[in-house]
């Protein structure tokens, strides 16, 4: 979020002079980063806001976003387990291998649906449903983890069994709106809750 919130207010000062808090571009989450910018940017020079964004994330991204052994760790496990990973977000495919990339990440998923892959954003179920196919498995055979009402409204449309998370406290929904299957404030949780999926 942080890197997020930095690129956004970049662009709204340089094109709008337009200072923008977080919570309104939090506000304004739903399309991705080249859908916010259309749909909520004065000036009518989109191609160039949308380079100052990416340019403004690649920059600041390894000073803002962290890398964080815990959930690296949990990765690789899972892995290990010969789990099949996914993601499915509402990010733009170019900022989302940035990030990927900066946290020496991208070659651990299976799949990945961004929001450049779906014509209807989450809370829609469009995206999750992609990535079961792609990844030929059935909605019961799948758990999603998620951290916004929009990934609980998403999973629970697809039939998959859903878990908010509340891993990043400072970034994350304190309260869901949509009740998850289940809550899990721990990463060491999630880990003992898949030895009952098993």
């Amino acid at each position: 979020m942080p890197v997020c919130f930095y690129a956004f207010q970049s662009v709204f000062k340089d094109f709008d002079n337009k200072e923008v808090t977080p919570d309104e571009i939090k506000a304004m989450f739903g399309p991705s980063e080249t859908g916010i910018i259309r749909e909520n940017l004065l000036d009518s020079n989109y191609d160039k806001a949308i380079e100052l964004y990416y340019e403004k994330y690649s920059e600041k991204h390894p000073e803002l976003v962290p890398k964080n052994e815990e959930i690296n760790d949990l990765l690789l496990f899972l892995k290990k387990e010969g789990y099949k990973l996914g993601i499915v977000t509402g990010k733009a495919s170019k900022s989302l291998f940035i990030s990927l990339d900066s946290l020496n990440i991208s070659d651990l998923f299976d799949v990945i649906i961004t929001g450049d892959d779906v014509s209807t954003p989450k809370p829609h179920p469009e995206g999750l449903n992609k990535a079961l196919a792609k990844l030929k498995i059935n909605n019961t055979d799948a758990i999603f983890l998620g951290d916004s009402d929009a990934d609980i409204l998403a999973g629970k449309q697809a039939n998959v069994h859903t878990i908010g998370v509340h891993w990043l406290p400072n970034y994350q929904t304190l309260e869901f709106g949509v009740q998850p299957d289940q809550m899990l404030s721990d990463i060491n949780d999630f880990k003992q809750a898949l030895k009952n999926y098993r």
